[in-house]
């Protein structure tokens, strides 16, 4: 796999990488848009930090794309809905950075409280005043968290040890959650009304962008101080710079901006305001934190040329941890089944459903759901269909997809059935997991016990004796050796079903002599995958 990095990022994180033989990796920092254009296309993976936007623009230059990784935790310099409309993988480091960021949010709080920055410079210039720079402690003052996640929880728990009262705002959370931490869930308005000091921790989106305006500047408190460890624009900054002047917020501290570098002159006026304490972006800047996240991304695209789940795929359905090893091998079953039945069904089919009998079923079905619908997909378009896009492809295609659980089953202890219909009829294929392996068990209302290999024959005729014969001897002059035989049969000299698995696979020509000597009602022969 070629992998490009172009933004700086840490050695000894990406050692995995480097000692892998499967993996060719180039660093090329700052290229120029129509550079980075030009190059894209010779590379499957992409690591990048926040110096690079991946658009639109240059996933269509992405021809051989298959996985942005993002060595950090926000991602709004991706176009996510792009890369998956494409079947890219978007991979981040959600934990790598977080201590950093948190530690970074309660120093620029307390050099801000502590007039830190000022005090030190005037001492430098060699003079020794102490008067101006009292400060505020911490103790007793209500922290404002707004975004209680990974990073926002961390501070929570450092603020608390502060002996501040916290209170937080996040909904998507769940109450035991903030019960953890210590913290009181409360709506943003209480936030804005009665916290001592604001601190964001959400990511930046179209619900987050601009959500603290001047409408919320002006319920605040008098002298509240306001922090932004997360990212430019979740503050409004001209209300911001409104706010400061007026003496509304007694001080802030930024490490984001909605333009980097900052060139506006709103930004330039924040930066330069007597009562900002600012940094260039650092919340993720600790040796620790950079080689984390690099890490961290290194293992998601070893993980993928493994063939291994991804833990930090944002746009891929995945199992529930503990599940994971229960799970995992009826992927495989699923992908199988898909494939197999996407090469027997008429085409244009107009409804896939699938169905979980047994055990399986008492779990969340969908990422087994996904993997099936990429599976079988992959044979009815030119584009390239796997679980990241299998959903959206479906849909463009007119497909309905159907998911159906049960936990009652007859003669297994877990069953997948998949079902494909389409104006020309229906099939159906069922299969089931025996001490691990892969097993087909029903082909319409055929009762039937195979191991899905490389090259098969599926036909059904009518059984009379000398048929099966009649099908060694074509198979063997012209030269294809049977490995395996599976017979289906609801009556005696009724329609059969015959599954052969061989060891080479056989053309056209074979399979119409063997159609007209035993006078096939259906006669197909299946490649699987590897």
């Amino acid at each position: 796999m070629k992998v490009l990095v172009t933004d700086e990022i840490s050695e000894n994180g990406l050692a995995l990488l480097l000692e892998d033989p499967r993996v060719e990796l180039d660093k090329k920092l700052g290229l120029s848009k129509a550079q980075l254009h030009d190059t894209i296309g010779a590379y499957e993976a992409i690591i990048t930090r926040s110096g690079t936007t991946v658009d639109e623009a240059l996933l269509d230059h992405a021809t051989n794309l298959k996985m942005i990784a993002r060595a950090g935790v926000g991602i709004d310099n991706v176009d996510v809905a792009a890369a998956s409309k494409r079947g890219i993988i978007v991979v981040n480091a959600p934990l790598g950075n977080t201590n950093s960021a948190a530690e970074h949010t309660m120093a620029l709080l307390l050099s801000l409280c502590r007039n830190i920055p000022v005090a030190n410079a005037d001492l430098k210039s060699g003079a020794w005043n102490r008067a101006p720079f009292t400060g505020h402690e911490l103790k007793g003052r209500t922290l404002g968290i707004i975004g209680l996640g990974k990073v926002g929880g961390r501070v929570a728990r450092r603020a608390k040890a502060f002996e501040m009262e916290v209170i937080a705002c996040d909904p998507y959370i769940a109450e035991k959650r903030a019960e953890d931490f210590g913290v009181k869930l409360v709506p943003l308005d209480d936030i804005v009304r009665f916290a001592d000091v604001i601190t964001v921790h959400t990511p930046l989106n179209e619900e987050t962008r601009g959500m603290i305006t001047a409408r919320h500047f002006a319920k605040m408190q008098d002298g509240v101080i306001i922090i932004n460890c997360a990212r430019g624009g979740i503050f409004e900054e001209e209300a911001t710079l409104e706010a400061l002047n007026s003496g509304k917020v007694i001080g802030a501290a930024f490490d984001v901006w909605s333009k980097e570098p900052p060139d506006t002159e709103t930004l330039k006026q924040l930066i330069g305001h007597p009562n900002m304490v600012v940094t260039p972006h650092l919340g993720a800047n600790t040796f620790e934190a950079q080689k984390n996240v690099a890490v961290d991304v290194s293992r998601e695209i070893i993980s993928y040329l493994d063939g291994l789940p991804l833990e930090n795929a944002l746009n891929i359905p995945r199992f529930d941890p503990d599940l994971m090893d229960q799970m995992k091998p009826f992927i495989g079953l699923i992908s199988t089944i898909g494939d197999f039945i996407s090469q027997l069904a008429p085409p244009n089919p107009n409804k896939i459903t699938f169905t979980y009998h047994g055990k399986l079923a008492r779990f969340d079905c969908a990422p087994l759901t996904v993997s099936g619908l990429a599976a079988l997909l992959n044979h009815c378009t030119e584009q390239e269909v796997n679980l990241v896009n299998a959903n959206l492809v479906a849909h463009n295609m007119g497909i309905a997809v159907e998911e159906i659980r049960s936990t009652e089953t007859e003669s297994f202890s877990n069953l997948i059935t998949l079902t494909l219909e389409s104006a020309e009829g229906s099939r159906t294929v069922s299969g089931t997991l025996f001490e691990g392996t892969p097993k087909i068990v029903k082909m319409r209302n055929f009762d039937i016990d195979f191991r899905p290999e490389a090259h098969m024959l599926v036909m059904t005729y009518a059984d009379r004796p000398g048929a099966l014969g009649k099908i060694g001897t074509i198979l063997g002059d012209a030269g294809v050796n049977i490995g395996n035989m599976s017979l289906g049969r609801r009556e005696k000299a009724g329609e059969a079903m015959v599954v052969f698995s061989i060891d080479s696979p056989a053309d056209e020509a074979t399979l119409q002599k063997i159609y007209t000597a035993i006078d096939a009602k259906y006669i197909k022969a299946v490649k699987l995958k590897a």
